[in-house]
């Protein structure tokens, strides 16, 4: 009997240095992990803001794929939720309190089963050098059954934080593994309308095609807003010659206009194309590609027994700016060339 009661004793002590253990756990959580994202930062927003993009890089989710997921009635911006609820990952829901568009999104998460508990999850999204630095923070209270968790299992950045830092490591895989999408769609023979342009030319490597383009398209841009020229179209350019043996190129950037424009300055000339009939080519993504639009453009062309004149015409146009559509790509390009 004296041993029953010395067992019982130690249990007791046992029990209240437990409780005594668990009581004196911090009442308080607060940890973040960051990461460079090569990708702009609203490519990177735009991912983490939609629930529905969440399957792709949630650390748990890859744990239990065949979770049941259940979204609210907006996925994304201020007021989307969604819930979640499987085997290993119990049951929850997640809503968005704030959105500042590129820069930052704060969430509350709810986790219900197997224990209850909330917390505060902030995302921030800072340029950079190299992309765009995203760093996603988890803070909270803890309750006595959280610490009764974090005392057994260990503090919750310790269980928690190298989810954060896998969920981060896939956040970059699949943004920049989004930009790099692209289609190219040849829609065959169609007549292009012409039309009057100011444009200014000039000759480069290929190498160099890139950086002259970007020189010269806004100066025949500005030129154009400067002077209160309307413009009829999409920017575009016209190659004149492109030599691959000599890794050369010559070529016109050229902004349309309503009617024909008399130009005082000597490097931006005004001309007209006449209506042509042509083979349109539409590349959807990165400017990267427009090589192998070109080359599908002139396959479509011997395939289907067509001709292209000595001096054909040659165009792209960007239907797309780069500076509102951060995704590369969703960037529109449409080819033309000319044929008989």
């Amino acid at each position: 009997m004296k041993a029953l009661k010395y067992i019982l004793f130690v249990l007791l002590i046992l029990i209240i240095g437990l409780a005594i253990y668990i009581a004196v756990q911090p009442n308080s959580f607060d940890f973040k992990r960051s990461r460079i994202v090569e990708a702009p930062a609203p490519v990177v927003f735009n991912l983490v803001n939609d629930y529905k993009a969440w399957p792709r890089f949630s650390p748990w989710m890859e744990q239990e794929k065949d979770a049941n997921l259940t979204y609210g009635d907006k996925t994304s911006g201020e007021g989307a939720s969604y819930s979640w609820e499987g085997e290993i990952l119990g049951k929850g829901n997640m809503q968005t309190e704030s959105v500042v568009s590129n820069e930052s999104i704060e969430q509350d998460i709810n986790f219900i089963e197997p224990f209850e508990s909330s917390s505060d999850i902030k995302w921030t999204f800072e340029p950079s050098e190299k992309g765009t630095k995203v760093t996603w923070a988890m803070s909270g209270k803890q309750d006595f059954m959280t610490k009764m968790y974090v005392a057994f299992a260990g503090p919750i950045e310790k269980t928690t934080g190298p989810d954060f830092e896998r969920g981060l490591f896939k956040l970059d895989s699949i943004a920049t593994a989004d930009m790099k999408k692209y289609e190219i769609n040849v829609e065959g023979v169609t007549q292009h309308s012409g039309g009057y342009y100011i444009y200014s030319s000039t000759s480069a490597k290929m190498d160099d095609f890139k950086v002259k383009l970007a020189e010269l398209m806004p100066k025949v841009g500005g030129f154009a807003s400067a002077n209160n020229i309307t413009v009829a179209g999409n920017p575009f350019v016209i190659y004149h010659k492109w030599d691959v043996e000599n890794n050369a190129v010559i070529f016109s950037c050229c902004i349309p206009t309503t009617t024909q424009v008399i130009t005082s300055e000597g490097d931006i000339l005004t001309g007209q194309l006449k209506p042509f009939k042509a083979v349109k080519t539409i590349l959807k993504g990165d400017y990267e590609y427009l090589r192998k639009a070109w080359e599908k453009a002139m396959d479509y062309v011997k395939t289907n027994d067509l001709n292209e004149p000595e001096t054909g015409i040659s165009i792209e146009s960007y239907v797309s700016d780069p500076m509102m559509i951060p995704n590369p790509a969703n960037w529109l390009t449409e080819i033309y060339l000319e044929v008989e």
